[in-house]
């Protein structure tokens, strides 16, 4: 007997194949080295992900934590056999809120369940994962594929990580310097990004061949147009906190307009938005026109095109707009705070 080969013929019975999974982390290693940036310690498959803080600059160091999954949507990766952008929207949702700290993204890890342990499958969702971590300019620096025979089906998995970063405390975007007429930017999104995928189901009912099917006014299928990534902010809001106040910044996910925004109120101000200046994304039309979904539960449920709003001072819009521009986001006002509470719509 050779002792010193891992494989268990008892287990592969079961249904868990761990030679599959020592040829998935093979697979994956040349994606995870895209993401290495200065302070990784350890590479892939000790115990723990090592990562060595520098501290230069910072008087005050706080860890900003943020976790997420990629939800639902993942029901239509399954049908489309698309697995290389679910990782980017895994990323995303965890970078994201915690740039509206004013944090830096550092280390992300991800933990992927599924019913089989398909390699060359799993190294796509961590090549997803890894181009996500690029974008961010975060280091992947470990994570966790569970194979789970008997509780997932053999051709599905479910996705999510968390992240990790640093911002001094001094730093960090306060919302009490708020006034009254500050400028409420919108950063647009790519569409959905991945939440609301319960009702975007619903409505469209996506089988294998509507999702490969034209629609009229959509680039390319419906699929493409369903499962396009969420857009990462990172780059260009840290961009920008380089050079103007922030004030306070909104990552618009799950619920909306109505939920999201009022977290980077300060007490006592509320958001005025003049929905006529909100461009909304023709997959998102196509939704509401077809399911029938009354606006305001649409503002209540999607980003709308608005995949994070910042919050800035009203002389200094017109060079925050210039920032985040120059840095990649076609960037645009879309209201301003007043007195009150909530979210207020104009025309």
């Amino acid at each position: 007997m050779d002792h010193n080969v891992s494989r268990s013929a008892s287990y592969a019975a079961a249904g868990v194949d761990i030679t599959a999974g020592y040829r998935a982390v093979e697979l994956m290693k040349a994606h995870i080295a895209r993401t290495n940036i200065p302070g990784v310690v350890s590479g892939i498959g000790g115990f723990g992900g090592l990562f060595e803080l520098d501290m230069t600059g910072l008087q005050r160091p706080v860890l900003v934590s943020g976790t997420d999954g990629v939800g639902t949507k993942l029901r239509l990766a399954f049908p489309m056999d698309r697995h290389d952008t679910v990782g980017i929207d895994c990323v995303a949702m965890c970078v994201n809120d915690i740039v509206c700290c004013g944090a830096k993204p550092l280390t992300f890890l991800d933990y992927i369940a599924c019913g089989k342990n398909v390699p060359e499958k799993i190294a796509q969702i961590v090549s997803g994962v890894a181009e996500g971590c690029v974008q961010a300019g975060c280091a992947l620096i470990g994570g966790e594929t569970a194979e789970m025979p008997g509780f997932y089906p053999e051709d599905e998995y479910d996705l999510a990580g968390f992240a990790v970063g640093i911002v001094d405390k001094a730093k960090i975007f306060d919302v009490n310097t708020q006034l009254p007429g500050d400028a409420i930017i919108a950063l647009p999104s790519s569409g959905f990004h991945s939440n609301g995928y319960s009702l975007v189901r619903k409505v469209f009912k996506p089988t294998r061949e509507k999702l490969a099917s034209k629609v009229d006014g959509l680039d390319g299928t419906l699929g493409e147009a369903l499962i396009a990534p969420t857009k990462i902010y990172v780059k260009p809001v840290l961009a920008l906190a380089e050079e103007v106040r922030i004030k306070g910044c909104a990552h618009i996910t799950g619920g909306g307009f109505y939920e999201n925004i009022p977290r980077a109120l300060k007490e006592g101000l509320a958001a005025s938005i003049r929905e006529s200046a909100i461009r909304i994304p023709p997959v998102i039309t196509l939704l509401e026109q077809v399911g029938d979904i009354p606006r305001r539960d649409m503002f209540n449920t999607f980003n709308m095109g608005v995949g994070m709003c910042v919050i800035v001072a009203k002389e200094d819009a017109g060079r925050a707009l210039e920032i985040l521009r120059a840095n990649g986001e076609d960037a645009y006002i879309i209201g301003e705070t007043v007195e009150g509470e909530g979210v207020v719509f104009t025309e």
